[in-house]
């Protein structure tokens, strides 16, 4: 089986992450506490992709959540699949980046990234053959555009063979507050140069 690791980074990645799972477990039969309730071979055909067949036949998702701040954290252990995840594979901090993309690429995010990296190793390591990791985040605030890079760029060095994909969410003209737009603008072009070189699908 060709499996993905999918890492949620920052408020912006997890949001879009929980939807994601809410989505993918349906389409595979799995219910929010991570029983198979379907109905199909085909749902089971390819369910080790995503999900781990964890103990007593309950599927848990290949995933690693990670924010500067624990607030997004409860909210997704609040969503409606929010219990289906490992709990070991939540990783934040206390302070958050408050937007600054160099806080979460150079200090609070560099003060995380080694447990983070860990917990992306035990996933990678529990694969029968990686295929590669899916990474949901933002390119406009702290934790997903700043340690979201750096996190993407730790794990080309550590897998250079594998695919890395991500669902990189851009700040827009429309719809950021005034004083928000520049520093918003500043992370994604901190991040997109960053991001392209170490991407192969975006």
């Amino acid at each position: 089986m060709r499996e993905i690791v999918c890492v949620q980074a920052g408020q912006c990645g997890n949001q879009i992450g929980s939807k994601f799972w809410e989505v993918i477990s349906d389409e595979h039969g799995v219910d929010p506490t991570g029983t198979y309730q379907g109905d199909s071979d085909l749902q089971l055909e390819r369910i080790n992709v995503y999900f781990d067949e964890a103990t007593g036949g309950r599927y848990v998702p290949r995933a690693v959540l990670i924010d500067l701040e624990p607030g997004t954290m409860d909210s997704v252990r609040a969503g409606p699949y929010g219990q289906i995840f490992r709990p070991d594979n939540f990783i934040f901090g206390q302070s958050g980046a408050g937007n600054n993309w160099a806080k979460g690429h150079y200090t609070e995010g560099a003060e995380l990234i080694d447990s983070v990296l860990d917990v992306c190793r035990k996933e990678a390591e529990s694969c029968d053959c990686l295929q590669g990791f899916q990474i949901c985040h933002s390119l406009g605030g702290g934790t997903g555009s700043g340690m979201g890079t750096l996190l993407i760029s730790k794990l080309r060095e550590e897998y250079p063979d594998r695919i890395m994909m991500t669902f990189s969410i851009i700040p827009s003209p429309q719809g950021v507050r005034h004083g928000r737009r520049a520093v918003q603008y500043d992370a994604f072009c901190a991040s997109a140069g960053r991001k392209l070189r170490r991407i192969d699908v975006y």
